[in-house]
């Protein structure tokens, strides 16, 4: 007899669903302006590229803060404790207000001195410090939207997101193809048009998920939320969101120094690596639906004590995702060719690109199980092993092997892959036995419910 699917594994599907077309089409709001931008000139996808590598460290950190909100929410609503979400919601502004609001002016002011660092190509500075200026300038409004959307998913209003995602991205690309190539009498804008419409498609976001926030969470977000000051609440925030930041801050400052080796390799390679990065994005994009979907229901089961459903819910999730990740990739592959040329006609590109995703099937393996395993952890309470793990492999085997097997060992962009590629798989394995081990199992983040 055919083995039936669990209810909580048809459950964590169907949430996934609507968080994977939202992540899906957030890709898309960024990549878009590369791939309209490619019919203008590498030089300017190079640009674009670095940019959003700068503006990912930013926005990893705002997604650490609202993975912690969403965590804490759907503990206290597990919890029968509805009447706490309002005091974390607003720490949550708080917190959320004062990062993007520092970052904002520091990439509105400052950005050429990243860019310095990273030895972006001169032909790709100017246009690379104007995009992060627009954009970066802006960070608090997808701070804020962020937030909102924590919210909403801790509700399970997950269809919602998903909407406000679908009109942004029907904005954002309508606004590039106006504002980059200059239709209706528009001025053609190149890359500044392409990062004034990303900025008013997550005004408008942000209008849509308050909206919902008011009408649907039965959350009224007040002064008085604030008087007195909610310092327990901050606490528990920055408690899952400081390790989980540190986390993925790290991850993407290695990604960053990776870049920089990169960008010594020419303009050719750079396009190659943004292309390929983001075929690998929607490779494991619906991984972190998943993954997302059974961190939500992690934390109703640990605020109503039912720890023992956590790890069936955990191991299941982790199969999906090594299946699609895989799947995915096997796809892209097989379709490079005609994938590659929505980009660019240039063979060498298309060559090199075949080349990372061969190397691509063993990265996937082990960045899914790491993506489920850490968000599963980091929902468990258990939030500095990946913290610690992630620092030692990301630099000594991703940075310094990418430096090893790219520049010293010449093998370049491949070298540099298959580095990524050990530092995700030796991580996966760490990962694994920590979750065996079970030390998640003693830790808390809110007080068990009263019986």
């Amino acid at each position: 007899m055919k083995k039936r699917l669990s209810p909580q594994t048809l459950r964590a599907f169907k949430m996934s669903l609507p968080i994977f077309v939202e992540l899906l089409l957030q890709l898309l709001v960024g990549n878009v302006d590369q791939i309209m931008l490619s019919h203008v000139a590498q030089s300017s996808v190079a640009a674009v590229g670095n940019g959003n590598q700068v503006m990912t460290v930013v926005i990893i950190v705002l997604d650490a803060m609202s993975a912690a909100t969403t965590i804490l929410m759907t503990q206290y609503i597990g919890a029968k404790e509805e009447n706490q979400c309002g005091r974390v919601c607003a720490a949550s502004f708080v917190i959320v207000g004062a990062f993007s609001l520092a970052a904002g002016v520091f990439l509105l002011c400052w950005p050429g001195a990243l860019f310095s660092l990273l030895r972006t190509p001169e032909e790709a500075f100017y246009e690379a410090v104007l995009y992060t200026r627009v954009v970066g300038g802006a960070v608090i409004i997808q701070g804020f939207y962020f937030v909102f959307c924590a919210a909403l998913r801790s509700f399970s209003l997950l269809r919602e997101v998903m909407l406000s995602a679908v009109v942004m991205n029907v904005v954002n690309i309508c606004g590039n193809a106006v504002l980059i190539n200059g239709l209706f009498g528009a001025p053609r804008l190149g890359v500044l048009g392409a990062a004034i419409s990303p900025d008013l498609s997550k005004i408008l976001g942000l209008c849509l998920v308050m909206w919902v926030f008011h009408k649907r969470c039965g959350i009224r977000l007040k002064w008085s939320l604030l008087r007195p000051f909610p310092a327990d609440m901050v606490k528990k925030l920055l408690s899952v969101s400081t390790p989980a930041g540190v986390e993925s801050l790290s991850y993407n400052v290695s990604q960053i120094f990776i870049l920089r080796f990169i960008n010594l390799m020419g303009t050719t390679v750079i396009a190659t690596k943004v292309y390929a990065s983001i075929f690998a994005n929607v490779a494991y994009v619906y991984t972190i639906a998943i993954a997302q979907a059974t961190q939500i229901l992690i934390g109703y089961l640990l605020g109503a004590e039912r720890r023992d459903e956590v790890d069936p819910r955990v191991w299941s999730t982790t199969r999906i995702a090594l299946f699609a990740g895989e799947l995915l990739t096997l796809l892209i592959f097989l379709f490079a060719d005609p994938l590659y040329s929505i980009f660019t006609p240039d063979p060498a590109i298309h060559a090199l690109g075949k080349q990372i995703l061969l190397v691509e099937f063993f990265l996937e393996i082990g960045r899914a199980v790491n993506i489920v395993m850490v968000r599963s952890l980091t929902a468990a309470g258990d939030v500095w092993y990946p913290v610690i793990v992630g620092f030692f492999s990301m630099w000594l085997v991703a940075v310094l092997g990418g430096w090893l097997l790219g520049d010293v060992a010449d093998f370049g962009l491949v070298g540099i892959w298959v580095a990524m590629a050990c530092d995700e798989c030796f991580r996966a394995v760490l990962f694994v036995f920590r979750f065996r081990h079970g030390d998640w199992r003693k830790k808390r983040l809110i007080d068990a419910p009263v019986s």
